[in-house]
């Protein structure tokens, strides 16, 4: 154990109980979902949180190892018992924390099933074609973003 380590152990009052998620259901997760200009969920207890985070996707319960994740342009998933939401992200952060909270701040979501594949496919080409001909190297970069969110979207609409 480093020096860091045990001064903060030796400082810190509180030592956290780690369990099985099984064990840990009956704690229950509370999830708050946002983007700037709204909140999704506030406080609200859910049975499971998937997320799509650049370190890999991942499902979340309750006592989860508390961490903090950059969303990658992907799906989120609340369960909430036998119901399931969808939401595509451009990315965010996820912060899960010690008490079973999950805050999950995101630039943008939106329901999957708002989505039209045939609208995805037309940007997507066009994102391409921008991406391979743009004028200047500024305007690549931003259709080769472009491209990588709509292959992502279009990726999580062709699942649902």
């Amino acid at each position: 154990m480093s020096f860091l380590a045990r001064s903060v152990r030796a400082l810190h009052p509180i030592r956290l109980a780690r369990s099985y998620a099984t064990e840990a259901a009956a704690a229950g997760l509370r999830l708050t979902f946002a983007v700037p200009h709204q909140t999704l969920f506030k406080n609200v207890a859910v049975s499971q949180v998937n997320i799509a985070a650049v370190s890999g996707d991942m499902g979340i319960l309750a006592s989860h190892v508390p961490s903090i994740e950059q969303l990658r342009p992907g799906i989120i998933e609340v369960l909430e018992g036998a119901n399931s939401k969808k939401f595509f992200v451009s990315g965010g952060f996820a912060t899960m924390n010690p008490d079973s909270t999950l805050n999950i701040n995101a630039v943008e979501a939106f329901p999957v099933e708002e989505f039209s594949i045939e609208a995805i496919r037309q940007n997507l080409a066009e994102a391409q074609r921008l991406a391979n001909a743009g004028a200047t190297e500024e305007e690549k970069i931003a259709a080769k973003i472009e491209v990588e969110v709509l292959e992502a979207l279009q990726s999580a609409v062709s699942s649902k």
